[in-house]
C-alpha cells in the first residue's frame, strides 16, 4: 500500500464503490448503483466545500440521460425549469453578424426539448437524490492519491492532509487524510482530473487514441433589462473576435428572472502566445449585438473551466485495474453541440451497471472490460461518432472552411451514417501547438471600462475564490530554470495570458525576471496544466473545500 512517509497512519473506511467527483457522472453512477442494489455501499468524494460549488458549464441540458436515470423527474420540483424556446446561430464580423438559417443546421445541432440550467444546481439536486438512496457524500475532501496494492491494482484513494503549512510541515491544525478503500474506484473529477491524469499515465490508457484536445470556456452570469430577456432563447456564434486560424465561439443562454449566461470558448490549440482567451472574451462583449443586450445590465458571477474537445478519437481506454474513468475525466463532450453532461451521466450509469454485475459475480479490483467494450455502441458513441471530424476539420482548415466542411460531414453522418473523411486525426497535443513569440506580434487589448468589460481581479472576486495562504502551492513548477529559459525567453510568458484568473506573473526583481504564482486566485480551470508549452506546470488539488464557490453557474 502506498503511504506518505513520516506521518501517522491514515484512518481507513471500506466501500463497494468509491467515486471521486460529485459531478453529473459521479452522482449518476452513485444513484444507479443504489437503484440496482440498495445494499451496496457507495461513497462520493467532492473537493469543493459543497456539491456544485466547482461545477461550471454552459449549460443547455440534453435530458436524455436523466430520463433514463430518473424517469419521473418531470413530475417533481427541480432546478430544470427553462425549456429552450428558440435556437439561433450566427457568424460574427467586427461590426455586424449574419444569422445562419436553422434549416442548414444538421438536426443533431438543434436544442428542441432541452433546458437552460445551472448545472451546479442540478448537481445539488442529484446529490439529494443520491443521499436519499443511502449514498454517502463527503464534500470538502479532495482525493489526492491513488492507493495501489503490490500488484499495481487500484484499491482505493486517499484524501489530502489538512493543515499542512506552506513549508510542507504539519501545522497546529493538521489533520491526516483518510484512506477510502473500494472494490472499484470511479474517477469522475472532470476535465484534466489529477487522479485521472495519473491513472491514464500509469496504465497507458491513451496509448491507442489521439491526443486529448481542449478548449477554455469563460462564462459570466448577467442580469439584463426585462425588455431584452428572452427566456429559453439559445444563441451560438463563431467568427469575430477570433481570427480564422483560431477556433472557438460564443454562447448566450437566456434563463428566467431576466438572467442570461454569456460565455466564450477558445480552443487551446491556438498558436499565438500573445493571445489571451480572457481578453478575447471581454472584446467579444463589445460587439454591437452583445453590447446592446448587456447595456444597463449587471454582471453577477464569473467563472472559467477547461473543456474536453477531442471527442470520439481521443477517448482513452476507460477501464484500469481496480476502476474506471467516467464523465469528462474520459472526455465525452460533443464539441459542435457544446454539451457533455448527458454523456457524462450515461457513462456513470454504464460504469455502475458493469460494476454491479461484477460485484454480483463476486469480483473485485479487476478491470471492468465490459464498460470499455460497451461505450462506443451506447448512446455516448452514437452522440460522438457523427461529429468526430468537426474539431479536426476546423483545426486543419480554419474557421471559414472548416465550419463548412464540418457541417457537410455532420449532414452525411446524419443522413447516410458515413463520413467522406473517415475519422480524421487531431495530430498535435495543444501544448505543442504554441509557437515561439518571435513569429507573432503582441496583441493590443483595450483597457476594461468596468461596465461591459472587466479585469481579471474583479472577475475572480465574483467567483468567490478562496485558498488558505499558509499551505503548499497547488501549482507545481517542475523546473524553474526551464520556465525562464523557455516559457519566458522563447514564448514571452504566455501563462500570464492563458490563465483567466491572474495566477501567473513575470515580475522583474533585481534586474531578473521572476515567475510569481498567485495561487489564491486559481479557479481550478486547469488551463496551465494543459497549455504550458513544456508541460512544466502541474495542477494538483489544494486543501479540500477550497477554490471557487459558484452559486448558479
Amino acid at each position: 500500500m502506498s503511504t506518505t512517509q513520516d506521518l501517522d497512519p491514515r484512518e481507513s473506511m471500506e466501500f463497494d464503490v468509491v467515486i471521486v467527483g460529485a459531478g453529473p457522472a459521479g452522482l449518476a453512477a452513485a444513484i444507479r448503483l443504489k437503484q440496482i442494489d440498495a445494499d451496496l455501499s457507495v461513497v462520493v468524494l467532492e473537493k469543493a466545500a459543497e456539491v456544485g460549488a466547482h461545477i461550471l458549464s454552459g449549460n443547455v441540458l440534453d435530458p436524455s440521460a436523466l430520463d433514463v436515470l430518473l424517469p419521473d423527474w418531470r413530475t417533481e420540483e427541480t432546478p430544470i425549469r427553462t425549456k429552450v424556446s428558440e435556437d439561433r446561430f450566427y457568424y460574427y464580423g467586427p461590426q455586424g453578424s449574419v444569422r445562419l438559417p436553422n434549416v442548414l443546421m444538421p438536426k443533431l445541432m438543434g436544442n428542441e426539448g432541452n433546458f437552460v440550467v445551472s448545472l451546479g444546481l442540478v448537481c445539488r439536486w442529484l446529490a439529494e437524490k443520491a443521499e436519499a438512496l443511502g449514498v454517502e457524500i463527503y464534500p470538502g475532501f479532495a482525493a489526492t492519491e491513488l492507493l495501489k496494492n503490490d500488484e499495481n491494482v487500484v484499491v482505493g484513494v486517499a484524501t489530502g492532509d489538512m493543515g499542512i503549512t506552506r513549508t510542507g510541515e504539519p501545522g497546529s491544525q493538521h489533520q491526516r487524510g483518510m484512506a477510502l478503500m473500494g472494490k472499484y474506484v470511479f474517477l469522475g473529477e472532470g476535465v484534466r482530473g489529477s487522479l485521472a491524469k495519473r491513472a491514464i499515465a500509469d496504465y497507458g490508457l491513451d496509448a491507442a487514441c489521439e491526443p486529448q484536445k481542449f478548449g477554455l470556456g469563460i462564462k459570466e452570469l448577467w442580469e439584463i433589462s426585462p425588455d431584452k430577456a428572452k427566456p429559453g432563447r439559445v444563441e451560438h456564434s463563431f467568427g469575430w473576435p477570433l481570427g480564422n486560424g483560431t477556433g472557438g465561439g460564443s454562447f448566450l443562454y437566456h434563463l428566467g428572472q431576466n438572467q442570461v449566461y454569456v460565455g466564450f470558448v477558445t480552443h487551446l490549440n491556438y498558436k499565438n502566445p500573445y493571445l489571451s482567451p480572457f481578453e478575447e472574451f471581454q472584446r467579444f462583449k463589445t460587439h454591437p449585438d452583445i453590447a446592446e443586450l448587456l447595456a444597463g445590465g449587471t454582471r453577477i458571477a464569473y467563472g472559467a473551466r477547461a473543456i474536453t474537445e477531442g471527442g470520439w478519437q481521443s477517448v482513452p481506454r476507460l477501464d484500469f485495474p481496480g476502476g474506471a474513468l467516467i464523465g469528462c475525466s474520459a472526455g465525452f463532450v460533443n464539441v459542435p453541440r457544446i454539451k457533455g453532461a448527458h454523456n457524462a451521466m450515461t457513462s456513470g450509469m454504464l460504469a455502475a451497471e458493469k460494476a454491479a454485475e461484477a460485484l454480483r459475480a463476486g469480483r473485485a479490483n479487476d478491470r471492468l472490460e465490459a464498460y470499455e467494450n460497451a461505450w462506443r455502441s451506447s448512446a455516448i458513441g452514437k452522440d460522438l461518432k457523427p461529429v468526430r471530424n468537426v474539431k479536426p476539420l476546423w483545426s486543419t482548415y480554419g474557421t471559414a472552411v472548416g465550419i463548412v466542411l464540418g457541417g457537410i460531414d455532420m449532414w452525411t453522418n446524419s443522413l447516410f451514417g458515413l463520413s467522406l473523411f473517415g475519422t480524421k486525426p487531431h495530430g498535435k497535443a495543444d501544448h505543442e501547438c504554441l509557437e515561439p513569440a518571435a513569429r507573432h506580434k503582441p496583441i493590443d487589448y483595450a483597457k476594461p471600462d468596468g461596465k461591459l468589460t472587466f479585469d481579471k481581479a474583479s472577475s475572480v472576486y465574483l467567483s468567490n475564490t478562496n485558498h488558505e495562504e499558509d499551505q503548499p502551492v497547488h501549482l507545481h513548477v517542475k523546473d524553474a530554470a526551464l520556465q525562464h529559459a523557455s516559457e519566458f525567453e522563447v514564448y514571452a510568458g504566455p501563462s500570464q495570458r492563458y490563465c483567466p484568473a491572474g495566477v501567473y506573473e513575470w515580475q522583474v526583481e533585481n534586474g531578473r525576471e521572476t515567475f510569481v504564482i498567485n495561487g489564491q486566485n486559481c479557479v481550478h480551470c486547469k488551463t496551465c496544466d494543459i497549455k504550458d508549452p513544456n508541460q512544466n506546470i502541474e495542477w494538483v488539488p489544494p486543501q479540500g473545500g477550497e477554490g471557487p464557490v459558484y452559486q448558479e453557474m
